[in-house]
């Protein structure tokens, strides 16, 4: 195995020669913390099936099924699956996921640490997805607007932008909302945590799954401060061309491993899309998002 980080740029590394099934402990190790001291790794050369890739993703922790049924894999349910290319004349997965700014199940009450993602059907155009680092983010932030979040709470639902279901059809907006809001409830994560992995200050919210920010007492913000920070850290730059912002193309073989702590990400999707399909695996690694989850 061959770990490379990419030349010039503060995200990503290339890891060349690696084998899951061969990979000794030292190596998985060495894996995870180019994952947390870079980012994104890039695996190189991975030609695997669903089965296989969930084999790799538990050789980094425990795997997470995502809770809707319609996003699994029919054969492996731990995988999810983006795609807009039907089988057999049947839709397998969901299309257009992910057009937003977010961090993978930030909406749940116990997220996961890494998030893999092995492309299958590469678009010739507008291949990649867009990253923001947000400990970076937190760094460059103006001292009084770090003062002014000290301490507070964000609150993360995934209402806004949950795809409607098969079942869903016909059925009243006012009851889907309902069982939504019952179903996943919103959650409350520090604003501000320490990495339990890196020792880094990371600035966690996103546009995507953040809808409200409270002080240390409960009492509700107002949504102005939240704009600002998502002004802030390049969220609502629809060219996507601020500072902050980070694109990881990729290419057939390939399989990204990120960091889901620290990096919120946005598909990179246009209007006359291509064909598109990518598999993912997410997982839990030895440690919970952060410490206050641990002794909650």
């Amino acid at each position: 195995m061959r770990i490379t980080d990419n030349a010039g740029r503060a995200i990503g590394a290339s890891v060349e020669d690696f084998d899951h099934t061969t990979a000794s402990e030292n190596d998985i190790e060495a894996l995870k913390e180019t994952v947390y001291r870079r980012k994104i790794a890039v695996l190189k050369g991975q030609e695997l099936s669903p089965r296989s890739f969930l084999e790799l993703g538990s050789r980094l922790g425990r795997p997470e099924t995502y809770y809707e049924p319609m996003y699994q894999h029919p054969e492996v349910t731990e995988v999810f699956v983006s795609s807009n290319v039907p089988e057999n004349g049947k839709q397998i997965g969901v299309p257009k996921t992910g057009k937003f700014w977010h961090a993978d199940y930030q909406f749940m009450p116990d997220p996961f640490g890494i998030t893999l993602i092995h492309p299958q059907v590469i678009p010739e155009k507008n291949r990649g997805t867009y990253f923001i680092d947000m400990g970076a983010a937190y760094e460059k932030l103006p001292d009084e607007l770090k003062q002014e979040i000290a301490g507070t709470r964000c609150r993360h639902s995934v209402r806004k932008y949950f795809k409607v279901r098969p079942h869903d059809v016909y059925r009243p907006l006012s009851e889907i909302i309902d069982e939504v809001e019952q179903k996943t409830p919103a959650v409350l994560q520090p604003t501000v945590f320490t990495h339990p992995m890196t020792g880094e200050t990371v600035l966690y919210l996103s546009e995507g799954f953040t809808v409200g920010i409270e002080d240390a007492r409960g009492e509700p913000l107002d949504e102005a401060l939240l704009q600002r920070l998502f002004e802030a850290t390049g969220q609502l730059d629809k060219t996507f061309e601020h500072e902050n912002i980070h694109l990881q193309t990729f290419e057939k073989g390939d399989l990204l491993v990120w960091d889901n702590r620290s990096l919120i990400h946005c598909a990179r999707h246009t209007t006359t899309p291509e064909p598109t399909v990518s598999y993912r695996v997410t997982v839990h690694d030895e440690r919970k998002l952060h410490d206050g989850l641990e002794r909650a």
